[in-house]
């Protein structure tokens, strides 16, 4: 099986509150093969979730009103609502508290929004979840 057929089967959720990032990010991904759905905030992206929705991938940002990325991945954690997904944060918060926290929270990889164009954070997504895939 060609990588092209294997990732048209795959499904990324993007959450970002960035309404130009999430229309970015889901052309970049959708013109390289995958399906993409995106929510705006955590709040209904755990309604998805809470409603049986599982993607493949989750891209996740941090700061958004409401529920933050990490209260967002907090509660999936604790639901157990996707426990199947590569889980990746992709924000601009790159403190060093800010990936520990994340690290606690399971994710498979994290990616700093400010420091990779979107070509880069396609690549590194599939990097993150054939490497995720191997364990």
């Amino acid at each position: 099986m060609n990588p092209e057929s294997t990732k048209a089967k795959l499904t990324i959720f993007v959450v970002d509150d960035d309404k130009f990032l999430l229309d970015m990010y889901a052309l970049k991904f959708s013109k390289s093969g995958y399906v993409v759905e995106a929510a705006d905030n955590g709040e209904d992206a755990l309604k998805k979730f809470r409603g049986g929705f599982a993607p493949d991938i989750l891209l996740l940002d941090d700061i958004m009103p409401g529920l933050t990325g990490l209260e967002t991945l907090e509660a999936v954690r604790k639901e157990n609502l996707i426990p199947n997904a590569t889980v990746i944060m992709l924000t601009n918060q790159n403190a060093p508290e800010d990936i520990a926290r994340a690290k606690r929270c399971n994710v498979d990889g994290y990616i700093v929004k400010a420091m990779a164009i979107p070509s880069e954070v396609l690549s590194e997504v599939e990097r993150i979840n054939t490497a995720k895939q191997k364990k």
